[in-house]
């Protein structure tokens, strides 16, 4: 993409006052008409030399009066709000064209104060038709934002040119917003309509929904009773609603600008335009757009496609498993142990000694146990590891467990690079394709440890699994020397770009664990006296 910033300079400024249309006495009890209604318009690029602009067809409008709540535009049948006063239109018919405008402002009960101004505008923006047929379609394309993609939603300095330079969700991160189950749609007629659950309209139609924003800037669309979650609020009630739309190119970057309060994604106020980052993807747009605060630049990548169905993987050949099926200690073909108290409790503050103890590990009704339990002061499990007995690069792990509960508790099943003897931590190393803590019970991590991401600063993502103790559900990583994808249940939540620069391209070993305490588990429930974690099957595919 062409490293350039829209820098619209305004030298042309129109300045209209008017008084109320209501009559002298402007107070009826508590009813007040907003007075001194005072209208600048700046046609943006306007100077001498350009008297009608620069081409882009903006013109900002500011608005104060006097006991004012509120402030509108009219114009051809359309209104736009301005709960700041601020509002940019934009007028696309090509050439210089005349356009009325009415600009009201709105006081207590609903009374207004208009005045109506006449402004000559060039718009000289013709978008091209590869853009609107991607955008628009045949008129029943929809979109919606790429929830499965890591970097779907995210956050930058304004004016930045890295997507998501500060901050990137997850694959599937804000499941829980209100944001994943809408859909948005560009018609030729110039009107975008959002959908704000598009789950709810079978089989009768049904408007209601609700949105994800920004805490004080989503109080433009109304008053609301949600609590904000950090600096966001999350599923705000907000009903289907449709607004013009127009692609314009300021500064010569192609944008999508929404009339009104129409958005996508997450409410962050603004100019409601939404720059074209990149749109070489198929069916995909990587768009952007700075906040009413000007304080970020929000990314988003939406897509016209809906999500997969179901994974698919290109390793499907069974070449290593381990069914359970024969009760007793764990075959010792397949598995061997740590034993003891590790480095720092393992390196992490765990708070278990490892044995090999039929008490801690045993194959039993199909199933292998790793049981935490409460010995003495301390506590005692298992863990076990195929190292030097199977390893392998690239391909498929899918194991089914049951995790362990009690507070404390710390499951995990992950993989080590073969070198780590050679290397050390991180240098080999590590995929967690599944950990879980009885302290945040359901839900379930799945992490990436390497050079410059290890520990605490490990890369990857979390989602909920219901009843992740009670009930078998199958964790998988796909890992190809293109991406490492992690999912639960066949359902993508984390995917990693991986490259020859990673520690990710050598043979790694598996390891199966339940620990106790240390900088994941946390505290240890005072009456934990003892808690398993199952697993049905271990099986690679390559």
């Amino acid at each position: 993409m062409k490293n350039i910033k829209y820098m619209g300079i305004v030298l042309l400024s129109l300045v209209f006052m008017t008084f109320s249309c209501q009559d002298d006495d402007t107070s009826v009890g508590d009813i007040i008409a907003p007075s001194n209604l005072v209208v600048t318009a700046e046609i943006v690029g306007a100077d001498e030399a350009n008297p009608y602009g620069d081409g882009s067809g903006s013109v900002i409008f500011s608005m104060s009066a006097d006991n004012a709540l509120n402030y509108r535009l009219d114009h051809n049948g359309t209104q736009q709000m301005a709960p700041s006063g601020v509002a940019e239109k934009l007028f696309t018919s090509l050439g210089v064209n005349s356009y009325t405008v009415t600009a009201l402002a709105i006081g207590t009960g609903g009374i207004t104060t208009s005045t109506t101004l006449t402004i000559e505008v060039l718009a000289n923006y013709e978008p091209p038709a590869d853009l609107v047929d991607k955008l628009v379609g045949d008129g029943s394309k929809t979109w919606r934002i790429k929830s499965e993609a890591n970097g779907h939603f995210g956050l930058g300095p304004v004016g930045g040119q890295i997507p998501t330079e500060w901050y990137a969700a997850g694959a599937g991160e804000k499941a829980s917003s209100g944001m994943y189950d809408d859909r948005y749609i560009f018609s030729s007629d110039g009107t975008f309509t959002h959908i704000t659950n598009s789950v709810n309209d079978d089989p009768d139609p049904d408007p209601s929904g609700t949105v994800f924003g920004r805490d004080g800037l989503i109080d433009e669309l109304g008053p609301h009773n949600e609590e904000p979650d950090g600096a966001d609020i999350l599923n705000y009630p907000y009903n289907d609603y449709s607004e013009p739309f127009v692609l314009i190119n300021p500064g010569g970057l192609e944008t999508i600008s929404i009339s009104g309060l129409g958005f996508m994604g997450y409410y962050t106020a603004g100019n409601h335009q939404y720059q074209i980052f990149d749109r070489s993807v198929a069916n995909e747009m990587l768009i952007k757009t700075t906040d009413g605060n000007g304080e970020f630049d929000w990314w988003f990548i939406i897509t016209s496609e809906e999500a997969d169905g179901g994974f698919e993987s290109d390793y499907n050949n069974l070449v290593w498993s381990d069914e359970f099926d024969v009760d007793g200690a764990p075959d010792a073909s397949k598995w061997t142990y740590d034993i003891g108290t590790g480095d720092n409790g393992w390196g992490n503050g765990e708070l278990q000694t490892y044995t090999n103890d039929p008490e801690n590990v045993i194959v039993s009704d199909g199933s292998l146990i790793i049981t935490a339990k409460a010995e003495g002061t301390g506590y005692t499990s298992a863990r076990l590891k195929s190292e030097d007995l199977f390893e392998f690069t690239y391909g498929r792990v899918e194991v089914r467990a049951k995790v362990a509960s009690e507070g404390g508790t710390w499951s995990a099943i992950w993989m080590l690079g073969g070198n780590f003897a050679e290397v050390g931590w991180p240098n080999c190393g590590e995929m967690d394709i599944m950990e879980h803590t009885g302290n945040n019970l359901n839900t379930v991590l799945g992490t990436l440890h390497y050079p410059g991401n290890s520990g605490g600063n490990g890369n990857g993502s979390e989602t909920f699994v219901d009843n992740a103790s009670t009930e078998f559900h199958n964790y998988t990583i796909d890992w190809s020397p293109s991406a490492i994808r992690i999912l639960v249940d066949e359902t993508l939540y984390f995917t990693f770009a991986n490259t020859g620069s990673t520690p990710f391209n050598d043979d790694f070993f598996m390891v199966l664990n339940l620990a106790m305490g240390g900088n994941l588990g946390g505290e240890v429930d005072p009456a934990f006296v003892e808690d398993s974690m199952e697993i049905d099957y271990v099986r690679v595919y390559q």
